[in-house]
This record gives structure tokens, C-alpha cells and sequence, in this order.
């Protein structure tokens, strides 16, 4: 029933993929067997992930000088990723008991699982890309219209985006995984996958091109030039994140692409193959984002250690 055996969401175009693969030494085979990955390693993981994550939204919370429209969506990246870590930590769960007889469950529960466990995992990607779109924006207003930026990018308006973000992302992952036997949905969330990627690298594109002549024509003016600085700083962080969620889940991507162009190809049902090692790396994205927040912000950073200490000392 879940991600890590045969019927996860996109189930029919998955089975196919995952019941028959071939080895690299005999293409003709159809007998390799699905890698596989222990489950303590996606338990481990997934709680690790789930830490840092409620670190970062807590963090953010608390600490007054990170209330602004970019740690916002930053706070909401991290709960995108915490849907992939609890999702994957509830799954792992619900397997280990059920494999150790300590839970009775019937076919009806198993579904009602897995389409709760889709819709969080398709939600998390699609928010994370919507945010990282989001992100993308807000720096490239700082940047280039600094002076009207806090005119532009209002409190009322950045809670206005996370709202329409968080209900498209939710509407659209139900209605994927209804109509997850249609090959549309694939291709909606690959070709959603691809714009988006387009989309924010022509941004930050634009922005590293012309933020230098635009530094040189405020340099006069100190003040401008240290916003300036702490823009193209944000800027960069999010460059970092969008590069590292790209290496996490592009193999995901390439996998759904493949369904599409070649399902019965004996090259692609050897790639499908590694579907666990592409799921750790969905996982290892949620682990890595928090570590890249917490190195990028000094703010940030000082108050998780507050939190940690804090923590620490009430549990001693």
C-alpha cells in the first residue's frame, strides 16, 4: 500500500513500472527486483527531518525580527517539507506495526492511508515549488524596487498569497490523486515541475545580471547599499535552496517523464527500479533545508540555538 512497495498514488502507471524491470546486464529480463531500502532508515530520517523542520517554523514564530513577508514563506517551506517528513514517518509506522502483527487493519483503511499520504506528498511539492516561485519574487522586488517595497509586499498581502498557495496546492493534489489513472495528471505536474523551474531561473537570472549596475547607482547612499546587500543574500540562499530541492527531486520528475515517453522501455524499467533511492532523496531535501536556513541566517541561527538550549535544559 505505500511508496515504497506497488501502490502509492499514480498507481496504475507505477504498477507497470515497478511489477516488471530488467537487470543492466539482460535488458530482455523482466525478473530485477524493486531496490530496497530499510525502514529504519526512512523512520530515522523522516523524524530527523520533522525536528528541524518544527525548529524552523518555531524559530520563526518567536523571534520578532524574522516577522517579514520572506521568512514567512520560508516558514511555509519548512511546512511543506514537514508534510513529506510526517507523512513518511506515519507510513513507516503504520508498516513496521502492521508487519509485526501489533496492527489489524482492512483493505478499505489501507486505501483511506495512502490517499491521505498522497495528497500530503503531492501537496509538499507542489506548495514547496509555489513557494520557491514565491521566494523568487519577494527578492526580486527587494532588489529592484527597494524603495517600494514595503508598499508592495504588504503583511496583508504576503498572508493573502500563503492562503491562495495552500488552497490551490490542496485542491489540486485531491484532485490529482482522483484522477491519478489519467496520464494528465502526470504530465500537469511535470509540465507545473518545468515552468516553474523556468520561471524563478529567468528571475534570479535577471537579478544577478543587473543587481550590480543597480548597486552601483545607489552606492552613494550607505543605508541603500547594505539593503542591497542583505537582498542579494536572500537571493542567493533561495538560489541555493532551489538548486538543492532540483538534485533531490529531479530524479522524482524524471521518473514521472519516463512513464510518459517510454513505460515498457528496458532502459527506463531499470531506472524505475531505484524508486526508493529517489524517495531518500525526496526525504534528504526536507533533512537538508533547515541546515541551509539556519547557515544562511545569522538570526535565524541564534535564536534555533535559544530554542535548543532552552529545550535541553528543561528536559535535564
Amino acid at each position: 500500500m505505500d511508496h515504497r512497495t506497488q501502490s502509492h498514488a499514480f498507481d496504475a502507471e507505477m504498477n507497470m513500472t515497478f511489477n516488471s524491470s530488467v537487470t543492466p546486464g539482460n535488458l530482455n529480463s523482466t525478473s530485477i527486483a524493486q531496490i530496497m531500502i530499510p525502514q529504519e532508515l526512512f523512520l530515522v530520517l523522516g523524524l530527523i527531518s520533522l525536528v528541524e523542520n518544527i525548529l524552523v517554523v518555531v524559530a520563526i514564530i518567536k523571534n520578532r525580527n524574522l516577522h517579514s513577508p520572506m521568512y514567512y514563506f520560508i516558514c511555509c517551506l519548512a511546512v511543506s517539507d514537514m508534510l513529506v517528513s510526517v507523512s513518511n514517518v506515519v507510513e513507516t509506522l503504520f508498516m513496521l506495526l502492521t508487519e509485526q502483527g501489533l496492527l489489524l487493519v482492512t483493505a478499505k483503511m489501507l486505501q483511506h492511508l495512502d490517499n491521505v499520504i498522497d495528497i500530503m506528498i503531492c501537496s509538499s511539492v507542489v506548495s514547496s515549488l509555489s513557494f520557491l516561485c514565491t521566494i523568487a519574487a519577494d527578492r526580486y522586488i527587494t532588489i529592484f524596487y527597494a524603495l517600494r517595497y514595503h508598499s508592495i509586499m504588504t503583511t496583508q498581502r504576503a498572508v493573502a498569497i500563503i492562503a491562495v498557495v495552500w488552497l490551490t496546492s490542496i485542491t489540486s493534489s485531491s484532485l490529482f490523486i482522483v484522477y491519478h489513472t489519467d496520464n494528465a495528471v502526470i504530465a500537469c505536474l511535470v509540465t507545473f515541475f518545468g515552468v516553474t523551474l523556468v520561471f524563478t531561473a529567468v528571475l534570479y537570472l535577471h537579478m544577478f545580471i543587473l543587481a550590480h549596475v543597480h548597486s552601483r547607482r545607489i552606492m552613494a547612499l550607505h543605508k541603500k547599499s547594505r539593503r542591497q546587500a542583505t537582498s542579494m543574500k536572500g537571493a542567493i540562499t533561495l538560489t541555493i535552496l532551489l538548486g538543492v530541492f532540483i538534485i533531490c527531486w529531479g530524479p522524482f520528475f524524471l521518473h514521472l517523464i519516463l512513464i510518459l515517453i517510454c513505460p515498457t522501455n528496458p532502459y527506463c524499467k531499470c531506472y524505475f527500479s531505484h524508486f526508493n533511492l529517489f524517495l531518500i532523496l525526496i526525504i534528504c531535501n526536507s533533512l537538508i533545508d533547515p541546515l541551509i536556513y539556519a547557515y544562511r541566517s545569522q538570526e535565524l541561527r541564534k535564536t534555533l540555538k535559544e530554542i535548543v538550549l532552552c529545550s535541553w535544559c528543561f528536559v535535564m
